[in-house]
């Protein structure tokens, strides 16, 4: 049975967590007004993305303005679970969706660009962290590891996520088709022309639903968009500010596009590829 799924193009507010969250519960509701049973955000929505800034970093030295807005970055971060968390998932109970939303998570001293599941029941159901941090991202933002990459069966698609330039990453992108992803998530800030185009190949790669939310903001113009798992564009790109993407899906179409690829099954070659994913547990 086909079933709504929504993408928010919209920008966060940068250091301001509350204003964000305010923000995330009035666009829940509004995009579960539409119908819709699967809201996807985009990346770092709660915390911002700090595009531009350097953090007045070089090679071998830091200055004291870069650690002041690095502290005013970190204190504007999000607990996993905290306050912040509880709302999120009490306007997705309120809703009766499934939320994803990309904040920036602030576990001990390091910050991480991680991926929230929040389920109907207002639950937080799992948490992706950013495997890779591209670029300057990587002083700002820890790496996650394979403890955090799930695959969440929602009733009507299994969901899991995967954060801007991951998507850039081959083996990542197999081990979510092999744990069997139908509706594949994929927050980002990237505004590129050829963003759009790497969600109709990962789509059509993966005989998969692919929704993608990028912000919207002075600095980044957005392009979110959802495609089917023929790589035929459902809804999107918008270049056109804020704004919310809607389309009907049924997973049941993806046995349409595996009868002749499944990356995962009969196209798989497992005699002369394998894939291992490691998680943190198989390094002791």
């Amino acid at each position: 049975m086909p079933e709504s799924v929504a993408v928010v193009q919209a920008g966060s507010i940068l250091f301001d967590p509350e204003a964000s969250v305010a923000k995330a519960e009035r666009l829940i509701a509004e995009a579960a007004g539409g119908g819709a049973k699967l809201i996807v955000f985009p990346e770092a929505f709660i915390g911002g993305y700090p595009k531009g800034e350097d953090f007045g970093a070089r090679v071998g030295s830091r200055t004291p303005e870069g650690r002041k807005l690095f502290r005013r970055y970190f204190e504007g971060a999000i607990d996993v679970p905290g306050p912040a968390t509880a709302r999120l998932g009490e306007a997705a109970r309120a809703s009766g969706v499934w939320v994803v939303i990309g904040v920036i998570e602030r576990d001990g001293g390091t910050l991480y660009c991680t991926a929230l599941f929040f389920a109907p029941d207002g639950s937080l159901a799992g948490k992706h962290r950013k495997l890779m941090p591209t670029a300057m991202e990587r002083l700002i933002w820890g790496f996650g590891d394979g403890s955090t990459m799930p695959v969440i069966d929602t009733g009507f698609g299994k969901i899991g996520a995967v954060i801007c330039w991951e998507n850039y990453m081959p083996l990542l992108r197999a081990a979510m088709y092999a744990r069997g992803v139908q509706i594949y998530c994929a927050p980002t800030v990237d505004d590129r022309e050829t963003w759009p185009v790497t969600m109709r190949h990962i789509a059509l790669e993966g005989r998969c639903f692919v929704a993608s939310a990028c912000q919207s903001n002075e600095l980044i113009r957005g392009g979110s968009v959802i495609v089917g798992p023929l790589g035929k564009v459902l809804a999107g790109p918008c270049y056109e500010g804020e704004c919310i993407l809607r389309a009907e899906i049924d997973v049941g179409e993806i046995a349409e596009g595996k009868f002749d690829f499944d990356v995962a099954g009969h196209y798989a070659r497992p005699d002369v590829f394998r894939l291992q994913v490691r998680n943190p547990e198989d390094w002791a």
